[in-house]
């Protein structure tokens, strides 16, 4: 599998983002975390600079869209394959952006993609 990168990973083991990281992991597939606070999931580093990332094929979300326009510039420049948005983050604006520069934006969740062999 390609490379994810789960965009607002948390050390709280009851957040989504931190499941989705668990999750992924699980299923053998490559991952990379960015978020406020540095840390580790398993042993997936959680960084805190978004220049750390390249050849990322999906990105998943878990900000909100009030906080995504800060990342959404740096997100077209990493040139994702795919922006899964999971409940809660959906953004029809960054949606049009998204395709514009030729990346899939796919509302979904990562959860359930990963438990139904969707992902």
């Amino acid at each position: 599998m390609k490379k994810t990168l789960v965009l607002g990973a948390s050390l709280k083991q009851n957040r989504y983002s931190n499941l989705a990281v668990n999750r992924l992991v699980e299923h053998n597939i490559d991952t990379v975390a960015f978020g406020l606070k540095e840390g580790k999931i398993r042993d997936i580093q959680i960084k805190t600079n978004f220049d750390d990332f390249q050849n990322v094929h999906t990105i998943t979300l878990y900000i909100g869209a009030k906080r995504q326009p800060e990342y959404i510039d740096k997100i077209l420049q990493l040139k994702p394959k795919r922006v899964i948005f999971n409940p809660g983050t959906e953004n029809p604006e960054f949606y049009k952006k998204l395709a514009e520069n030729g990346i899939k934006a796919e509302v979904a969740c990562t959860l359930v993609l990963l438990a139904t062999g969707q992902y």
